[in-house]
């Protein structure tokens, strides 16, 4: 700005001048003084008035300075003071005086500008260090310009770059993505669909991604719970392994220095021959088995390591979320289609070290004789070391003694007197350990252990009582009942003698490429179970059972929907006079009928009435069923409590509610009857299919013609506990219920 004053208004640039700052930021450049001429002459007729003032002010501070400066001169050789020369300097630094600060120029003040200053060039606190520096305007034009040029040198930038400064503008927020494309697996925005290279991919909603991820996810964790399972249960076995061995080895090399100590001097070159070879032996077996527990060791850690990373996912967001399980997906599937060796490289057994005592044989019979071992101690029964035919038993010798073989010896427990007129079996093992396999599920058996070498076997060890795990519960398909947010579930146990638990696990039947259990509830004490699902959705279930020895296998599958409510007719409610069909939907009164004085009076089967109830699920909600009839026939439907008279008909009293029909001389009458009432209501087209809607929210009892999408009646109910769907025949004929279907939108709104 001060090179473009100077040329144009002619000033003689050779004396020296003093360099002034000006507020100057991205909008006041020189593009800005060009479009406001006005502005930009009086600006720099001020700039030339503030540099006259400044080089006047100079010129007098300059002479003010020499007239000091020769009285000081005639001070210190009047008294004689040149050689002292610092007190000289002191006096000179008192009685000089400093030239005053000088405010800023008369051009700043007039045109300050707030929203100009908040643009200034300068970093803020840089304007108070300038002040210091004396960019204020003290001293003489020369000592402001190298005291500026100092300023800048220490703070290692020159003005120029303050001139380069551009604020940045602010960026959106990239818009969250919305869709998911198949094609290139990664989730993106609607609009990209349409105008970029998305364009001919597959896409699919962020949510089915998401849940298809997920899937993906808990598939892959699923083989990794089991993987891990399986990679623990070897590790301990080799480390039980690895024990034995050693043991083993220790042992006899205890046994041949006991024995080869006592021998003469001929018998040592022998006895440092075969320390020797099992030295050697042993080396060569326990460097098998180290590496290969330390690869299995390796693997658990890369599976454990894995399924934290996964854990940690599931709480990401939900776009990083997939971006993540892209790439874990493929990790998973790498790792597990690799191979784990689970075969053990190196058995415990050892060779019978014997050695030729034929020349030294009178040496040997001198040596004292192995003495037999002493009692092991049997282990108690390990959480989930069981399944259903078979029990792993674990038990510890804590003698330095040396064993050959252990003897394992069992037999069931009955009428709770362990070991009480049974034959036991035996088994032979070289390991502490021993899987006894073709045992009776969910029984108890009693153990004990001996130990044996050459001078013969150990006393027995205490007996220990182990159970084998249940057998598979059987799931009552019949008796299974839903709606569209859960389903009860019955079964059998299975077992002669009781569990402690049982399990239920669902698996969604849309995904039938996932082995995994989707959901699992656990602790249930009775063979019965209410789970709460999604509706709209299709399950397979099965069932375990569990005890002290382990959880059993599963049950045989069953297949449930959540779309509608499903149930079917309780044959223990059904009145003689009726047959029920084998899926248990359709009920049937033929002409035959058993003489009323046959029938006995019940509290749970109808007798006077000619009625059947339906099991409809226990879960509070809107429950929705069709029945079909004809409409030439005698008919009864509705809903009741479980304790409604049987001896009475239906409609009869407080504790139902029904629709009626009877046909006569070719007239229909209909009747909603409770408590012996019905309303004065007319049906001119005869129903053949009855839609009937049952709202515990609202306490509300509905009947329509599904055929003509037609609202017949609605009751308001006093509904203090659950109902049952009721069905009664006052003359032979055939009455079909249709279940498990979705509600009609036209009963919605009622």
């Amino acid at each position: 700005v001060e090179e473009e004053s100077g040329q144009e208004l002619g000033l003689d640039r050779s004396t020296p001048k003093d360099f002034h700052f000006y507020h100057m930021d991205l909008h006041d450049s020189e593009d800005r003084l060009q479009l406001f001429p006005e502005e930009n002459t009086r600006m720099r007729k001020e700039v030339v008035q503030a540099e006259m003032a400044n080089e006047s002010r100079g010129a007098g501070d300059g002479k003010a300075q020499r007239d000091l400066q020769e009285e000081v001169d005639e001070l210190v050789h009047l008294y004689e003071l040149e050689d002292d020369h610092e007190l000289r300097d002191e006096f000179v630094d008192e009685n000089l005086p400093r030239t005053g600060i000088s405010e800023y120029p008369p051009y700043v003040m007039k045109r300050r500008d707030p929203a100009r200053e908040q643009r200034d060039w300068r970093p803020s606190g840089e304007t108070a260090e300038a002040e210091d520096l004396g960019f204020g305007g003290w001293g003489s034009a020369g000592q402001c310009q190298d005291l500026r040029e100092a300023y800048r040198y220490t703070h290692g930038r020159a003005s120029e770059e303050y001139e380069c400064y551009v604020i940045p503008e602010e960026e959106d927020e990239e818009e969250a993505a919305d869709v998911f494309c198949v094609t290139c697996k990664t989730p993106i925005r609607a609009f990209q669909k349409v105008f970029d290279e998305h364009k001919e991919h597959e896409v699919i909603p962020l949510n089915e991604a998401l849940e298809s991820a997920k899937d993906e996810i808990h598939k892959n964790m699923n083989k990794l719970e089991k993987q891990i399972i399986q990679m623990e249960n070897f590790a301990n076995h080799l480390e039980e392994v690895f024990i034995t061995v050693e043991e083993n080895f220790g042992k006899q090399e205890k046994n041949f220095e006991s024995h080869y100590n006592e021998i003469l001097e001929t018998l040592a070159q022998k006895y440092e021959e075969k320390i020797q070879a099992l030295g050697e032996k042993k080396k060569e077996k326990l460097e098998a088995l180290y590496g290969q527990l330390v690869s299995c060791g390796e693997n658990l850690d890369t599976c454990k390591e894995l399924m934290e990373t996964i854990e940690e996912m599931c709480h990401e967001e939900k776009v990083d979320f997939i971006k993540d399980a892209v790439a874990m997906a493929d990790r998973l599937g790498k790792f597990l289609k690799a191979k784990t060796d689970v075969e053990i490289s190196a058995q415990p057994e050892f060779e019978d070290q014997t050695l030729d005592f034929s020349d030294v044989e009178q040496l040997m019979g001198s040596i004292n004789t192995i003495p037999a071992p002493s009692a092991p101690v049997i282990n108690p029964q390990a959480p989930n070391s069981a399944t259903g035919s078979s029990v792993r038993v674990c038990w510890s010798l804590y003698s330095d003694d040396t064993v050959e073989s252990y003897q394992l010896s069992y037999r069931p427990v009955q009428d709770s007197s362990p070991g009480k007129d049974q034959a036991a079996f035996t088994v032979t093992v070289k390991e502490t350990y021993c899987s006894v396999t073709n045992l009776v599920p969910n029984t108890q058996y009693e153990f004990w252990v001996t130990a044996h070498n050459r001078a013969g076997p150990s006393p027995s060890s205490e007996h220990a009582v182990y159970m084998t795990a249940p057998s598979p519960p059987i799931i009552k398909t019949k008796e299974i009942r839903s709606c569209e947010e859960a389903v009860l579930i019955c079964w059998e146990s299975g077992n002669l003698n009781p569990v402690d638990s049982y399990t239920v696990e669902l698996t969604q039947a849309e995904s039938p490429e996932a082995s995994g259990v989707t959901e699992s509830v656990v602790g249930i004490p009775t063979c019965e179970s209410l789970v709460q699902l999604q509706p709209g959705r299709s399950y397979i279930i099965c069932v375990r059972a569990l005890n002290m020895g382990g959880p059993s296998v599963r049950s045989e599958p069953a297949t449930v929907h959540t779309i509608g409510s499903y149930f079917r007719l309780n044959k223990d409610t059904c009145h003689p006079w009726l047959i029920i069909s084998e899926d248990g939907l359709t009920v049937v009164r033929s002409e035959r009928r058993i003489p009323a004085r046959e029938l006995s009076s019940s509290d749970t089967r109808f007798t006077r009435c000619v009625a059947v109830m339906g099991n409809l699920i226990p879960v509070r909600g809107h429950h929705y069923w069709e029945v079909e009839v004809d409409e030439h026939l005698d008919y009864t439907v509705g809903v009741a409590f479980e304790d409604v008279t049987k001896q009475e008909d239906l409609g009869a009293n407080c504790l139902s509610w029904c629709m009626r029909h009877t046909f006569a001389s070719s007239r229909h009458r209909y009747e909603f009857l409770h408590n012996r009432t019905t309303p004065d209501i007319r049906i001119t087209v005869p129903p053949k299919k009855i839609g009937i809607l049952l709202d515990y929210e609202n306490s509300k009892l509905s009947f329509f013609n599904v055929d003509l999408s037609q609202h017949l009646y609605t009751f308001s109910c006093q509904l203090h506990e659950f109902v049952h769907p009721c069905f009664s025949l006052e003359t032979p004929g055939c009455l079909k219920v249709h279940n498990g279907i979705s509600m009609p939108k036209h009963v919605t709104f009622y």
